[in-house]
């Protein structure tokens, strides 16, 4: 199934198991040569923009970051006429300028995760010329049009926001150590994750423009005081509700770069 449903999608993580501002026109069941999307793709309207919505880890959130079919949802949100994704992931704080509660949008990634499919070229035999290999182009995972759209959303609507800083995408599913965050930290990293890896190199390889939006929910193991998911539980709904605003200002505008709809 190729069909355009949406140019725009978004790809909800932790906290954003549903959409629920999201009016629903129909849920599309979609079968890819690569397994089982993490959820139905969901077809609906935002604020006036039509726009595909998948939960990557599931409609009941069962799905655990390693286990997730990345090559299946980004297929599913391709097939369905996806060209802009807009991905909301949950992460740690390690920059002392991204506290929990706030969102930031990264401008690069650092992948410690292993063992996961990686791409759809992989130079299988098997699957003949669709599955030639090939090297893409990586120097930045993130679309620059997109990361705007969505810095300019936010300021638009008053809405914290840092701009830039660099994911560590960890293997998951536990959270890390003291010492792993401080290895985190000497590489660079702002931020810790589980999911940006390897869906953002999946849609690259797609052709689709992808930006993320991190959610604080925690300061990363370590660098707070307290329950780490005492905090993920008080900063996750004041996150998303961030991202929500941000949302409704940033996909109008996206919508208006997209092509039109045959």
């Amino acid at each position: 199934m190729t069909k355009t449903f949406a140019t725009l999608a978004v790809i909800g993580g932790t906290g954003m198991d549903h959409w629920p501002e999201l009016k629903i026109e129909q849920e599309i069941e979609v079968e890819t040569p690569y397994g089982v999307p993490s959820a139905p793709v969901v077809v609906g309207q935002f604020h006036g923009v039509r726009a595909l919505f998948l939960a990557r880890h599931g409609k009941a959130h069962g799905i655990a970051p390693h286990r997730i079919d990345y090559r299946a949802n980004i297929d599913a949100l391709a097939q369905c006429g996806a060209r802009t994704v807009v991905a909301v992931s949950a992460v740690g704080s390690i920059a002392p300028a991204l506290e929990p509660g706030n969102v930031g949008v990264p401008a690069d990634i650092i992948d410690y995760t292993w063992g996961r499919q990686h791409t759809f070229r992989a130079g299988d035999p098997d699957e003949g010329e669709a599955g030639a290999l090939r090297h893409i182009e990586f120097t930045s995972p993130y679309s620059e049009r997109v990361r705007c759209e969505l810095l300019h959303a936010a300021l638009a609507r008053d809405v914290d926001i840092v701009d830039g800083g660099v994911l560590g995408v960890t293997q998951g599913p536990r959270l890390e150590t003291a010492a792993e965050v401080r290895r985190l930290k000497r590489d660079g990293c702002d931020m810790v994750g589980m999911t940006g890896m390897p869906e953002a190199a999946l849609a690259a390889e797609r052709g689709l423009d992808y930006a993320c939006l991190a959610v604080s929910v925690n300061w990363a193991a370590g660098l707070g005081r307290g329950d780490i998911h005492g905090e993920i539980a008080q900063c996750v709904e004041a996150g998303m509700a961030r991202v929500r605003v941000i949302l409704a200002a940033a996909l109008p505008a996206l919508q208006a770069q997209q092509p039109s709809l045959r």
